[in-house]
């Protein structure tokens, strides 16, 4: 679990102008910079990034928030996960990690001993001499691969023997730290190298780090390839390969190609096709499309194989069809041929022109499964129809059996009743997902909250935004408001931005805002919050207090717009901003006030009619005052 002084340490180690530097090019406009956001298209650039606060705002899509919401939206991660991204890029060790370090040797350890094992394996390859590397540069030769492709992809050669244990013990490396990271195995005593005699092909986590290896046989042994068993630091269920690479292309095409082999992936990117990655040495898993669809939203191309073992890989792909958002394709390449001999023989454009012209991964599987069965006998359809249900299993309490089986029954000549029937009374294969019912509603997150910046004269009667289609647990829907009401939380974001830039200047407002109905309890918990802080209290410090009190914070505090565009001192900002809110914090509680007196009006006029009216007068009076100030500012 990580704790909330790991979160502060992250966040402290984190420079947002360097983070967000890494895909937005910011121009520094005053003490704050712009750039086009990274998040939806824009020629005219509306992503705005504060240093002071620590803060980003896109006021064109309306995201905001702190380093930890703009790595959730960049990678599409979890909260927790977006820690722990920043943690690694950082450096620094969670205390989820010190506790799992005392039952074994810490993870960075692991990693830094696999990056040199890389480099050893590398180095052996390109200069290495003798018959293995030899062979080892003959295969990837013929396989398309030149000196500079195995540089870029840190291919290599292991040569087994206790070479790459007695080189690494020599640099620092423990005994058990190669056992650990899955380097060594040990036996009556003595280490020996876990690869020998192979091809070697890095695998790297989602950050590029060195976590594994695939290796490759260079002779008729088996098995034909090897890779490194699961650790603390890999795990081939859920990472894929050239996954770091590929993310980025992914996210631009909305696209991920999945292949079978690791020179698969490597012959399509030095292709052109930069968006692929492969499974390790296992089948595609739900972890696995889980990951993908971070990236490709869209659609996910399963490149399988022609064979027996490509077909059984299709079917099982078949489960994850209604556990993610993208829809999953399928092609396979003509004569048995692998995307490397493909690309060989016809050229990148085709293979781009095949992947555009995929079927349905289930349409692929439905055509490829029937078309060795005779349907032409009922009680074949009968058969066929026992069979096809067990494909469909997975999907039984799924929103998509309907479409599905419809689709079969058409095939079959079958009613489509009796097919839903036979899938719902089919047990599931050993080792499936088990099925859920639709797709959970996606829980809205506090940035897709546009409380956008007050862009108007405050007096208008028609507010200047977009009403925001989600709204974040505890906030407030401006569709659900009154027009006083949205106005005036838009005037109360606004403040909240200029007091946490600023909150000395509001400081000696505190007396009206006391008087103030706020309409959301959030922005009034995180005003005091910060005004409660001492006077000099830096900006990062006091979205601290407010996150204290608020946890979405940071993604609130992002979006004032008034600082940016007015022409107006801090101090006159203030005064300009309090008397906003007063103003219409006055007008809904004069409307209450008349509603009050309508129930009322049928019982006479008694002592509480008599206050109301009193108070009423008082705050017209107020509103006079406030109006006529603001109108003189605009």
């Amino acid at each position: 679990m990580i704790t909330d002084e790991d979160k502060e340490r992250v966040r402290q180690a984190t420079d947002i102008l360097q983070l967000v530097g890494e895909t937005v090019e910011l121009r520094q406009r005053g003490s704050d910079f712009w750039g086009c956001c990274p998040f939806h298209r824009e020629k005219s650039p509306s992503f705005h990034v504060n240093p002071a606060t620590g803060l980003w705002k896109c006021f064109g899509c309306g995201a905001g928030g702190d380093v930890f919401a703009y790595v959730m939206k960049r990678e599409s991660l979890e909260f927790p996960d977006s820690i722990r991204f920043l943690a690694d890029r950082a450096g620094i060790e969670l205390a989820e990690e010190q506790r799992s370090s005392r039952r074994g040797p810490r993870r960075n350890r692991l990693m830094e001993c696999l990056a040199e094992a890389e480099g050893y394996y590398t180095m052996l390859l390109l200069r290495g001499r003798g018959e293995g590397p030899a062979a080892a540069r003959s295969y990837l030769s013929g396989r398309g691969f030149g000196s500079a492709v195995c540089r870029r992809w840190g291919l290599g050669f292991a040569p087994g023997h206790g070479a790459l244990v007695e080189h690494l013990l020599k640099k620092g490396c423990s005994r058990q730290e190669l056992v650990a990271a899955d380097l060594a195995l040990e036996g009556r005593g003595q280490l020996r190298d876990r690869f020998f005699d192979r091809a070697m092909f890095p695998i790297h986590d989602e950050q590029g780090r060195t976590i594994g290896f695939g290796g490759r046989v260079l002779t008729d042994a088996k098995p034909k390839y090897l890779n490194t068993k699961d650790t603390s630091v890999f795990h081939k269920g859920k990472h894929l390969f050239a996954f770091h690479r590929a993310k980025e292309a992914m996210a631009a095409s909305d696209t991920a190609i999945v292949c079978e082999g690791y020179t698969d992936v490597i012959a399509m990117h030095e292709a052109g096709l930069t968006n692929v990655v492969a499974a390790l040495g296992t089948a595609l898993t739900l972890d696995h499309v889980k990951a993908i669809e971070r990236f490709a939203k869209r659609r996910i191309i399963c490149m399988f194989d022609g064979d027996e073992a490509g077909q059984r890989a299709a079917e099982r792909a078949v489960q994850y069809i209604d556990k993610t958002s993208a829809e999953l394709l399928c092609v396979v390449l003509p004569d048995g041929q692998d995307p490397a001999e493909f690309l060989a023989a016809h050229g990148a454009d085709a293979l781009r022109e095949r992947l555009a012209a995929a079927p349905p991964l289930m349409s692929f599987v439905f055509d490829k499964r029937l078309s060795g069965m005779d349907l032409s006998v009922p009680g074949r359809r009968v058969a066929a129809l026992e069979d096809m249900a067990k494909l469909l299993a997975p999907l039984k309490d799924s929103i998509l059996l309907d479409e599905y089986a419809t689709q079969l029954s058409d095939l079959l000549g079958v009613s489509v009743d009796e097919t839903k029937r036979m899938v719902r009374e089919t047990p599931l294969p050993k080792g499936e997902v088990q099925p859920r019912q639709g797709r959970p509603s996606r829980q809205a997150s506090a940035d897709e909250v546009p409380l956008d910046a007050y862009g108007a004269s405050p007096l208008q009667e028609e507010p200047p935004w977009q009403a925001p289609a989600a709204v974040p647990e505890g906030g407030v829907s401006l569709d659900a408001l009154s027009k006083d009401e949205r106005l005036q939380v838009v005037a109360e974001g606004e403040l909240l931005a200029l007091l946490v830039t600023n909150a000395d200047a509001v400081r000696p407002y505190g007396g009206r805002l006391a008087s103030v109905s706020w309409v959301d309890s959030r922005n009034e918990a995180m005003a005091w919050s910060m005004l409660s802080c001492a006077a000099g209290t830096p900006p990062k410090e006091l979205v601290r207090a407010a996150e204290a009190v608020v946890p979405g914070a940071p993604v609130l505090l992002a979006g004032g717009r008034l600082q940016l565009v007015s022409s107006l001192t801090v101090d006159q900002r203030a005064a300009f901003l309090v008397d906003v809110v007063e103003l219409w914090s006055c007008r809904r509680e004069v409307r209450s006030i008349k509603a009050q007196l309508r129930l009322a009006s049928g019982s006479g006029v008694d002592e509480g009619a008599k206050a109301l009216f009193v108070r009423a007068t008082e705050l017209q009076k107020r509103i006079n005052e406030l109006t006529s100030s603001l109108s003189s500012r605009v």
